[in-house]
């Protein structure tokens, strides 16, 4: 923004003498009243907590698009960015610079290309989203995606770079009053593209990077007494484990190493490494600091704002509040083994390949029983009929090189049998649990612009008989031979002690969790998008439901037109999350696709695909 535009006269400040405020670390967390006395009296009640709104605000069918009459003015915007310390973006799509205009750049534009599916390349933007498709793919490297220009599409308009629970105050409350659209992103890691929105204003929580270690916290209510962790919103994978094998612990936490995992992923659960010793992500959490939809900065444990406590322990982010830190348990630092090892059917044949795979069955519930946490792929060639099986790793955490043989040893047995392997494959002990995963899981990438996931959860009543392995591989082998590739995980989620949250009860009963991706021609029409789509929805992956009746989806790793995305997200969860929704955001201030409360409002997408392509407007109840 031009200096220019700081100046609007006594009609927008009361007065231009008093110096806008400045952020620094000795300045209060939270807004105050005095934080807003340079704004004119008429246009404070737009930044101030509070959730009463006019009629027309709190009924009007879609939230506020640029272009519509109610849209701020820029300079009211500039009022927002001088609030916040100068933190207000307006962000372009990395990919501009592939296509005419003054931001062109040939050399940008070939780097960008060469690193597009690196997470690093993306988490670090403030509105990139890691799954392109869901952006609306109007703005992508044309050598990935040739989308003929560069529009703005499903990202952000603004974005407040926040960095103290105050920024993020101003932005709920600005959304809220204006009736604007709220975002609230991360890092961008999502499947359904929660971290987007055309015609938004987003909250970029990535920089609340603080970590402190608590060599002691206590909490009678949920029975915990050990030491903890509080650490920032923004604190990703890498930098968390770092930290706790610093001081001699770890924390629950994804294999994928850029997740920022003290924000969405807490809140929508978090499977782990570490699940099938301590739980899931959202049960290791001992406290909240969130900024509510009415704009306040309040902390929710087990004794204050209990209800929001609760719903934040698994009821999904862009929910319920903006979560700017996370205290969680932090558990003893450990040695862990790790193998990975792959075969294809080539030379074996596809029979031999499926009996290696259905060997494999025999183990999971032995294996997630003893603590150990397997990811694998398998990913089919339709053009050439080849079929790999990929661990990547099997991670056994707590357990020496000898235990993790004698976990592995009997099926390795009878895939030497079977041909397969003529030798063990290598196995690795490491001395800690951060060194093991470092090495051990692969980068995450940027989701194809071409793909997209459905996922399940399969309980043990798929793993009792041999009958039922049978028909779970049977329904495993079908989703390969329509050419999904697939990653699974053999894990389960502890139950850990005096826990009571939101998250699905499906994960307790958890053996496999599951996940296969459909894909679609780079050229198809939006019609033959969308009609693959329901096809796989109510095809491949229907068929995995009905092999697991009651089970459940992972809602972060899912598929947006879920149907019963409520059921399957949060089973018998949801009503008493629906109801806390309308209790503590009345007025939808915060929405994200397959979010509680979401089935309320719809984006009405551009190309009619299930993207953040288009305005979000209520549903027509009938």
């Amino acid at each position: 923004m031009t200096s220019s535009m700081l100046f609007w006269g006594t009609a927008l400040l009361a007065t231009f003498s008093v110096a806008a405020p400045s952020i620094r670390a000795s300045d209060s967390a939270r807004l105050c009243d005095s934080d807003l006395e340079v704004v004119s009296s008429s246009l404070r009640s737009l930044f101030r907590s509070g959730l009463s709104l006019s009629p027309n605000k709190s009924t009007s069918r879609c939230k506020v698009f640029p272009g519509d009459a109610a849209w701020p003015r820029e300079e009211v915007w500039d009022i927002l960015n001088v609030l916040t310390g100068k933190r207000l973006l307006k962000p372009k799509p990395q990919a501009r610079v592939c296509y005419n205009g003054p931001d062109y750049d040939a050399a940008k534009c070939a780097q960008l290309t060469a690193n597009w599916t690196r997470s690093y390349t993306h988490f670090i933007d403030p509105i990139e989203m890691m799954s392109p498709f869901a952006q609306g793919l109007t703005c992508t490297p044309p050598n990935i995606f040739d989308s003929h220009n560069c529009t703005q599409g499903g990202f952000p308009v603004y974005v407040i770079n926040a960095t103290s629970p105050k920024h993020v105050q101003l932005g709920v409350n600005f959304a809220r009053n204006t009736g604007v659209r709220l975002v609230v992103r991360n890092t961008g890691h999502d499947f359904l593209g929660k971290s987007g929105g055309a015609g938004s204003l987003s909250i970029w929580t990535n920089h609340f990077k603080s970590m402190e270690f608590i060599p002691k916290f206590e909490d009678r209510k949920l029975g915990y007494s050990g030491p903890a962790i509080k650490a920032g919103s923004g604190v990703q994978a890498f930098e968390a484990y770092k930290f706790a094998h610093e001081h001699g612990t770890v924390v629950v936490g994804g294999e994928g190493e850029t997740v920022g995992i003290f924000g969405g992923y807490m809140q929508g659960g978090g499977h782990s490494p570490l699940s099938s010793l301590y739980g899931i992500g959202a049960d290791q959490v001992l406290a909240f600091e969130v900024v509510k939809a009415d704009g306040t900065f309040v902390t929710a444990d087990s004794t204050h704002n209990t209800d929001l406590f609760w719903a934040l322990r698994g009821g999904g982010g862009s929910t319920f509040g903006v979560v700017t830190s996370v205290t969680v348990k932090a558990h003893p630092e450990m040695v862990t083994t790790s193998s990975s090892f792959s075969f294809t059917n080539a030379n074996i044949g596809n029979e031999t390949f499926w009996k290696a795979v259905r060997a494999y069955l025999n183990y999971f519930e032995v294996n997630a029983d003893a603590g150990t946490y397997s990811y694998f792929n398998i990913i089919p060639t339709a053009w050439s009929g080849a079929i790999s099986f990929n661990m990547v790793p099997f991670f056994a955490p707590n357990k020496t090189l000898a235990e993790t043989h004698a976990l592995l040893d009997p099926w390795f047995k009878e895939l030497k049998d079977l041909g397969i392997f003529k030798a063990n494959p290598n196995v690795t002990e490491y001395p800690s649990f951060y060194e093991a995963w470092r090495n051990s899981f692969p980068l995450e990438v940027v989701e194809k612009i071409n793909a997209t996931t459905g996922s399940r959860m399969f309980p043990r009543e798929n793993f009792a008989t041999e009958e039922k392995k049978d028909e779970l591989l049977k329904n495993i082998r079908m989703s390969t031979e329509n050419n999904r590739v697939q990653v699974h995980f053999n894990m389960k989620n502890v139950d850990p002690a005096n826990v009571d949250n939101a998250v699905n009860s499906a994960w307790r009963k958890n053996i496999m969790f599951s996940q296969q991706a459909v894909r679609w021609p780079v050229n198809a029409t939006a019609a033959e998008r969308l009609a693959i789509r329901k096809n796989f929805t109510f095809g491949d992956m229907q068929r995995w439901r009905d092999i697991s009746p009651g089970a459940g989806s992972y809602l972060a790793e899912a598929d947006r037109l879920e149907p019963d995305f409520g059921q399957a997200f949060w089973g018998t969860k949801y009503p008493r999350l629906l109801k806390l929704k309308a209790q503590l955001d009345p007025h939808d201030v915060f929405f994200a696709a397959t979010s509680v409360g979401s089935e309320r409002w719809k984006v009405e997408s551009v190309d009619g695909l299930p993207n953040e392509n288009g305005r979000l407007c209520r549903v027509e109840q009938s």
